[in-house]
């Protein structure tokens, strides 16, 4: 098999494994940074252990069970959070592969740190590497997020959405300047894999499959084992679309 990356994955999909952190929150509960994306559907694929993913959006509040062979996904706007109940293991599958990496998620962290684009970045930007202070700050980082989720959570519950769709608008105020470099990811990616989709079609229709000479195999690994995710300790890959946050180590 050819080792090869030039092309994305089916449907231009970011794809990672994750660990779920067993670090207890101030609500006794053990898990990874609550937080929401804005243009991306993310969903977990249960490979290992237990634990569940609790999620707010206008329909409430739900806690969602994962165990192995589970398969849960949540549309742009779901604030998530990913329970760990035993050593729980997920494959992620992300849309959109690169928006992520390139800003497509913000922490719910309080209300003074989302209105303060300085403040937000370094709460929420980790030193680089692997070792005790990239994860020192990475539980700081989650501990953050949940004292906001927790605010959001408890007025959802008692019916008041209020917070909760504070929160998207200033989600989406610390983002809008990156929708450009957004756009031209989405071009280059998602897009043009659906528009090659087309053309293949097209050629299809009129009797031509010449575009199968071009067929070949891919394959990779992880370029990076271990690193402080959102939700856990993260392998990823390096992908075509896809804007790693780090260097390799």
């Amino acid at each position: 098999m050819v080792t090869r990356t030039e092309d994305p994955l089916p449907g231009a999909i970011g794809l990672s494994h994750l660990s779920a952190y067993d670090w207890e929150a101030a609500d006794g509960v053990c898990g990874g940074s609550p937080h929401l994306h804005l243009v991306c559907t993310e969903a977990y694929v249960v490979t290992g252990g237990r634990g569940a993913v609790q999620t707010l959006s206008p329909d409430g509040y739900r806690d969602i069970p994962l165990r192995p062979g589970s398969v849960a996904w949540f549309t742009p706007g779901t604030v998530h959070r990913m329970v760990q109940g035993g050593d729980l293991r997920v494959t992620v599958l992300m849309q959109n592969s690169g928006l992520p990496e390139a800003g497509d998620a913000v922490f719910t962290f309080p209300p003074e740190l989302l209105a303060d684009p300085e403040r937000y970045a370094a709460a929420a930007t980790l030193p680089p590497g692997t070792g005790p202070d990239t994860e020192a700050a990475a539980r700081r980082r989650r501990d953050l997020a949940v004292e906001g989720y927790l605010t959001l959570r408890e007025a959802l519950v008692s019916g008041d959405d209020g917070p909760y769709r504070d929160f998207q608008r200033a989600a989406a105020r610390l983002v809008r300047d990156r929708v450009p470099a957004w756009r031209e990811l989405w071009r280059a990616g998602a897009r043009a894999t659906a528009e090659r989709t087309g053309a293949q079609l097209d050629a299809l229709a009129t009797g031509d499959p010449a575009y199968l000479g071009g067929a070949t195999a891919y394959a990779t690994a992880p370029t990076r084992l271990g690193g402080f995710g959102m939700c856990g300790r993260r392998d990823e890959y390096a992908l075509p679309g896809t804007a790693l946050p780090y260097r390799a180590d």
